[in-house]
């Protein structure tokens, strides 16, 4: 498959500056658009949203507090902060209607606008992330959500040991290039947003149990894609989609682990791409 040339800019929505890619046509008031999760960037969707432009309009951006986006202060570094920022970010794009492809915490992020804005998703592809009822939070996780513990964690994050730790859970192995831009964005302003994040994120089961409820009326076309060694979140989520989608359509890679899209990037091209295809020219 051909590509389109990759546009980049500086999106400012409510005086933050984010990084945004985009390839299509780009005044379609519907589009692709793709959302990152921790650690991670718009440049994890670069060779995806340059394919899918060949279709339709396709956009990734960096969500404050990571990538190169602005890490202020003051905002608000919650699920809900994320989700009505992410609604701004697409009202001033003038995307009307969304095919969002989601990982991991894009997935909370994009669930909890889709509940507050149904009518506006028009399908959902989550890559290893979704509604994860029961969930309790991965080691990592627990770490972060420590006071003190979580900041000398932080602060001793050595490009090193983020190679050692990434090794885990990855059979594939991730391309060093990956692991290299992921460190290199992950300065000070995004481990103090991953600390403050995760602090304020509650109870990520019972707020899926309230997902659910919201998700499973709408019929939302549904593609899930999930490595099977994700030491963070299990692969055992991949069949709860259902729950909120019923009829998803689920591939468990079985090689990969919590980043797909690096480690097996065909794979995940040949599932999303044909998905998303038949989905834009759905009515």
């Amino acid at each position: 498959m051909s590509e389109m040339p990759l546009r980049a800019r500086t999106l400012k929505v409510r005086g933050i500056d984010s990084a945004l890619i985009e390839a299509g046509p780009e005044q379609n008031e519907e589009a692709i658009v793709f959302i990152h999760g921790n650690p991670g960037s718009s440049q994890d969707w670069a060779a995806l949203v340059a394919e899918a432009g060949e279709f339709a309009r396709a956009v990734a951006f960096d969500m404050p507090g990571f990538g190169h986006a602005d890490k202020p202060e003051d905002f608000r570094y919650t699920i809900d902060g994320y989700a009505d920022h992410l609604g701004a970010m697409l009202d001033e794009l003038g995307i009307r209607r969304a095919h969002l492809v989601l990982h991991d915490l894009g997935g909370p992020w994009g669930m909890a606008w889709t509940a507050a804005h149904p009518g506006a998703l028009a399908s959902i592809a989550l890559i290893n992330t979704g509604v994860l009822p029961g969930y309790r939070w991965h080691y990592l996780a627990q770490i972060w959500r420590a006071p003190l513990l979580g900041e000398l964690f932080q602060a001793v994050a050595t490009r090193g040991a983020f190679h050692l730790l990434l090794k885990h859970g990855n059979p594939r192995g991730l391309p060093r290039e990956f692991v290299d831009r992921m460190f290199d964005d992950y300065d000070a302003g995004t481990r103090r947003a991953v600390l403050r994040l995760y602090r304020a994120s509650g109870d990520v089961g019972e707020r899926s149990e309230a997902g659910i409820k919201a998700l499973r009326p709408l019929n939302i076309p549904a593609l899930v894609i999930w490595g099977r060694h994700d030491p963070y979140l299990s692969v055992r989520y991949a069949e709860s989609q259902r729950l909120a989608f019923a009829d998803a359509e689920i591939h468990v890679l079985e090689d990969s682990g919590h980043w797909p899209m690096a480690d097996n990037p065909e794979a995940v091209r040949q599932l999303l791409l044909p998905f998303l295809r038949r989905r834009c020219g759905a009515a």
